[in-house]
């Protein structure tokens, strides 16, 4: 089978879609897969790279999607952020009938947007930090009114913790309301859960099942963009978490309700946090998540009984079977 593996892209995440691409590249099991690999340059010009996931030489989509997608069974986009795991490169592979691994072009785009996001959860009864959307500057009196202090600041579509602020006082607000707009047109502003933060992965179509959930412990409370990807002592992972065998349910049930509620499909990384009464919020879904061999989504479902290489196989089949599944309902209307 002919693989295309896709990353870069447009969004800050540009440089950890290379990281998750060459982690996949490197696991996939060669003598079974022809690996092609399709590179996306911070202008949006494309190219086919080497192993050197170098993009050069790149050209506009509409000029070189022929020779890019030409005879590929499966693609395997490792884009994280806009333009590529909201929903814009999913329609693009449907339009051209190409399977692709992940969530369709309805759950790709509702999960990144974490204004969506959150009211289809609050509507669902599924518990979840208080939050405000601005398309404008915010007042900060009526937002640490609602919210209290501290609170984050965030753009709405973005992940990997670009743009985010934890905002303690009047003095940091407008340094991190600027910033986040720097990334989005809408910011998202959240109460603070005060407690311990923990992940689950999902995996699955119809009946998507969900692996031990992990706990993150960032250095300095936070879990920034410099702690996940600069700083190699940023957080330290706990696999899996110290739970009771109860709270482990409770979170695997959610992550799978998640899943389901937002329509996604194929894999997604669920984020929790737990407060000092034991109480379990989510906070967000990625379903793209980071895919480096060191990444929470891989090693989650390392630790439950599913290797890094079993993990590829297993997607790029539910990719096949989510086309097959498309193209039935597609020939009997």
């Amino acid at each position: 089978m002919k693989i295309g593996i896709l990353f870069g892209g447009k969004s800050g995440e540009h440089e950890v879609s290379i990281r998750s691409a060459k982690s996949v590249a490197e696991a996939i099991d060669r003598s079974k897969y022809e690996v092609v690999l399709i590179g996306i340059d911070k202008e949006g010009l494309w190219s086919i790279s080497d192993e050197s996931f170098e993009v050069k030489n790149g050209k506009p989509f509409i000029e070189v999607c022929h020779e890019l997608f030409r005879g590929l069974d499966v693609v395997f986009p490792v884009l994280h952020g806009p333009f590529g795991e909201d929903g814009t490169v999913q329609g693009m592979l449907e339009i051209m009938n190409i399977p692709y691994v992940g969530a369709s072009v309805l759950g790709s785009s509702v999960a990144l947007d974490k204004d969506v996001t959150k009211r289809l959860l609050r509507d669902a009864k599924i518990p979840i930090a208080d939050f405000l959307v601005y398309k404008t500057k915010p007042d900060f009196d009526e937002v640490a009114e609602k919210l209290g202090l501290p609170f984050f600041v965030k753009p709405v579509t973005m992940g990997s913790s670009v743009g985010l602020t934890k905002v303690e006082s009047r003095q940091a607000f407008d340094q991190a309301v600027d910033l986040a707009f720097c990334y989005d047109l809408r910011i998202i502003l959240e109460e603070t859960i005060f407690g311990r933060e923990f992940e689950c992965s999902v995996l699955g179509l119809d009946n998507p099942i969900a692996s031990l959930p992990g706990e993150v412990i960032p250095k300095g409370g936070v879990y920034s963009y410099e702690n996940k990807y600069l700083d190699p002592e940023g957080a330290k992972f706990i696999l899996p978490a110290h739970l009771s065998q109860k709270k482990v349910d409770e979170i695997k049930k959610l992550a799978i309700n998640v899943f389901d509620i937002l329509c996604c499909s194929g894999m997604a990384r669920v984020d929790f946090f737990m407060d000092q009464y034991e109480t379990i919020y989510v906070n967000e879904i990625n379903t793209i998540p980071g895919f480096t061999n060191i990444s929470l989504y891989p090693k989650l479902w390392e630790i439950s009984g599913v290797s890094y290489s079993e993990l590829i196989e297993r997607l790029i089949f539910l990719a096949l079977e989510k086309a097959r599944k498309k193209n039935l309902l597609t020939i009997s209307v």
